[in-house]
């Protein structure tokens, strides 16, 4: 399952990536922001998405704030998520298959939707390489 989680400054992105979601009949689980209005705090939602992807092993989150920053920041202090932000698909490639990867952040101020779309692709049908990365991973 896809989980996608936003503040205000990622909502505008976050509605543009559920319409492709839409198009392509990918199923995902939005768990906020639900507003542009700066009525909330990207804290809140990325411990709610954590939550969530956590939850099955096979799950994947989308989490989108100003930056991407923030909500990498938080995503990460949950010892099993291993988020990224990703400005390209050879970033989203590469966490994917060095790093096994189960959140990916973007900036809903810096890059396009159809950037943004192009990331995702690659994030979600790149698989963990595993070997060598596997014993990397486990020092996490």
């Amino acid at each position: 399952m896809i989980i996608l989680a936003s503040d205000h400054a990622g909502y505008p992105l976050k509605e543009e990536i559920k319409k492709f979601f839409n198009r392509e009949n990918i199923i995902a689980i939005d768990v906020g922001c639900y507003s542009k209005e700066q009525l909330d705090d990207y804290p809140d939602f990325a411990k709610a998405a954590n939550n969530k992807v956590i939850e099955d092993p096979r799950n994947v989150g989308i989490y989108i704030c100003g930056t991407g920053i923030g909500m990498s920041i938080v995503a990460n202090r949950n010892p099993k998520i291993r988020a990224a932000l990703c400005h390209n698909e050879k970033f989203a490639s590469l966490t994917r298959r060095h790093n096994d990867a189960n959140v990916l952040c973007l900036s809903g101020r810096f890059i396009s939707a159809r950037k943004a779309i192009k990331i995702i692709k690659v994030f979600l049908t790149t698989e963990f390489e595993g070997g060598r990365h596997s014993r990397r991973i486990k020092k996490y």
